[in-house]
């Protein structure tokens, strides 16, 4: 049985939070192959560095240094110090040399190989902490293991079927020889062997990619949280755990709002029907959540509630738009040459209306313009609204569903912008105002969750 088990930076962002993950991990049954994301704050760190690199870059690499440095003198005794250093230094000067490398500069994908630095240092820190407790283990990055990515800077997908077969020959090995394997989250390499990130976030898919991999029994997600609530329980104290989830329910989550997972991180699994769970490293005593392709339905109206807000709503008029597929056609394609993620689409006879994010519109209107004006009459922007996703138990297939849900919408006094239903049987998704989304949250919970 083998477990892929994915760390988040808080959960390897301290000496302390280090030491937990490794009893975590050696307490699992079975062959464990271990995906972390770099320590707490660093990413964000790199960032900055990224931003202002010629004035930065010794204050970063001292910084960085010295903060893996004095985790590593802390857990390790001398021996196992000095074996630690042999791997670190190397991976240290590249990343010096990468800073003050200005042809490197240049290149599309220089802020990618930057940001991703950051794993590659605590994977090494955990891999060495496992050995310093008797066991054999192997840190590897994602050009050794082969993990491959395709796509733009900043914002690569996997390519799962390259992949499996690089892994199978770079990894598999050293499992069957009885090593955890720990590799680096967040990036893959790409057809000329830079690395190619998967978005802020992007750990989560990376361990998904390489549980496809390797056909892992298991996916484990550790983070700080007890895994998928009922609503944020910042904004609704009430809001309880679900123990059980579909993977269909758990992307639609995590695409329009929960930040427990990464939005993609649901299909590498779903594909081969891996099961995932959502765990909680600083409380491992807690069963966390289940997603997987079975669960018993509850008939439960309401599970959960989630908001993504700082959207704009784009509305274009067209003529007979319902008898010129190809205008929205042609709209959708100047969007994606943007490559801004569109969260719900709506249709009239002479009207197509998207919703984006606020940050993605300057852009996207600088594309729309292009577009024939024989063809597009006029384009309207409402900005500072919220996307409502609700989630239940064969939602679209119950009478009254809606107007149940939009009846407690209606007694806190929230318009509804847009309503997006039928493209999925677990979820109903809508907009308001960015002021309205905690009342509608709230309400809806109380009334669907609560009583």
């Amino acid at each position: 049985m083998i477990t892929v088990m994915k760390f988040g930076g808080t959960s390897v962002g301290s000496l302390e939070a280090i030491e937990r993950v490794s009893k975590i991990v050696l307490d699992t049954e079975g062959d464990k192959v271990v995906v972390t994301s770099a320590m707490s704050g660093i990413t964000n760190f790199l960032v900055a560095c990224c931003e202002d690199r010629i004035n930065k870059r010794d204050e970063t690499l001292d910084a960085f240094e010295k903060k893996h440095l004095e985790v590593a003198k802390t857990m390790l005794d001398d021996a196992q110090y000095q074996e630690f250093l042999k791997e670190f230094q190397p991976r240290m000067d590249a990343f010096t040399a990468l800073l003050y490398d200005d042809t490197a500069a240049d290149n599309p994908f220089y802020k990618d190989n930057v940001t991703s630095q950051g794993e590659r240092f605590s994977s090494l820190l955990l891999c060495h902490k496992l050995r310093a407790l008797g066991h054999k283990s192997v840190a590897l990055t994602s050009e050794d293991c082969g993990i491959v990515a395709e796509g733009r800077p900043l914002s690569g997908n996997a390519n799962l079927r390259m992949t499996e077969t690089n892994m199978g020959i770079n990894v598999l090995p050293y499992i069957a020889k009885g090593y955890i394997p720990i590799i680096t989250g967040f990036y893959g390499i790409n057809k000329d062997d830079l690395p190619l990130t998967f978005g802020r976030g992007g750990s989560d898919y990376a361990a998904a990619v390489v549980a496809n991999a390797l056909n892992a029994d298991m996916l484990e997600i550790w983070t700080d949280v007890d895994g998928f609530m009922s609503a944020d329980p910042r904004v609704v104290p009430a809001a309880v755990k679900i123990d059980e989830m579909s993977y269909a329910e758990a992307a639609e989550l995590a695409y329009f709002g929960a930040k427990v997972l990464h939005p993609r991180t649901i299909e590498p699994v779903r594909k081969k029907h891996i099961p995932l769970k959502v765990r909680n490293s600083f409380r491992p005593e807690e069963k966390g959540t289940l997603i997987s392709r079975y669960r018993e339905s509850h008939n439960e109206l309401l599970r959960s509630v989630a908001s993504k807000c700082d959207l704009s709503i784009i509305s274009i008029s067209s003529p007979e738009v319902a008898y010129r597929p190809d205008i929205v056609a042609k709209i959708l394609g100047k969007i994606s040459e943007n490559d801004d993620a569109i969260y719900s689409i709506s249709t009239s006879l002479s009207n197509v209306a998207f919703l984006i994010d606020n940050n993605d519109v300057k852009a996207t209107l600088m594309k729309l313009n292009e577009l024939d004006n024989d063809e597009v009459e006029r384009i309207d922007v409402e900005s500072d609204v919220a996307l409502i996703c609700c989630v239940g138990d064969h939602l679209m297939g119950q009478s009254g569903t809606c107007g149940d849900i939009f009846s407690a919408v209606k007694e806190v006094g929230a318009n509804v912008n847009m309503i997006s239903e039928g493209a999925s049987s677990v979820a109903l998704n809508f907009v308001v105002p960015n002021g309205d989304v905690l009342p509608v949250i709230k309400i809806l919970h109380k009334k669907f969750v609560e009583e």
